[in-house]
């Protein structure tokens, strides 16, 4: 009788450790893509005070471009309010618009010679491109870990423990235009 209560703790021991193991990995991997999700708004927080010094100094120099600018800083606000909704699709849709409207401008400085040889324009273009060079880093930081995230999930035994603690499934932060993934055409 002893023998078969020692056994039968060792089993629970043993059961409850993997429990916990599991849920420590969950915990664990939720925390790196809450992480990597921060360290996105982090760069679009630059990139959104950097956006308005921009357009300013666009406006001085490009003043009959008003469409361009405005159709900026509407796609600057589409996706600030995208950003407060928690919603990984619909602000990568709004973040991709941004990045298609500010390709509009760097457009637009190439009818301007002045504003192009501008000292603060070029300073701002710098920091914008170093800044957009930092979400794309940061996406695919995002993007792995919530990877490694939903495959966990997804994995036997933990997806059975997963689905009872309600841990889910997280989106990944995706080019929405199909237009996008299209390799571009050089012709000379």
């Amino acid at each position: 009788m002893g023998t078969i209560l020692l056994v039968i703790l060792g089993v629970l021991a043993v059961i409850a450790i993997a429990i916990i193991s599991m849920y420590n990995g969950l915990i664990k991997l939720k925390n790196r893509v809450d992480e990597a999700w921060s360290d996105i708004d982090v760069q679009l927080k630059r990139r959104y005070d950097l956006i308005p010094n921009l357009v300013e100094t666009v406006k001085g120099y490009a003043s009959h471009e008003q469409s361009t600018l405005e159709k900026v800083i509407q796609a600057r606000n589409m996706a600030m309010t995208a950003q407060s909704g928690g919603d990984a699709a619909k602000q990568a849709e709004a973040e991709n618009m941004l990045s298609g409207t500010l390709k509009s401008i760097f457009a637009l400085a190439e009818n301007y010679p002045d504003l192009k040889a501008n000292q603060n324009f070029l300073e701002l273009q710098r920091e914008l491109t170093d800044t957009e060079d930092k979400i794309q880093a940061s996406r695919r930081f995002y993007n792995g870990n919530v990877r490694d995230y939903n495959t966990k999930l997804e994995v036997f035994p933990t997806n059975m423990l997963a689905g009872i603690l309600g841990f889910a499934k997280r989106a990944f932060f995706e080019i929405a235009d199909e237009k996008e993934r299209e390799a571009v055409q050089v012709k000379f």
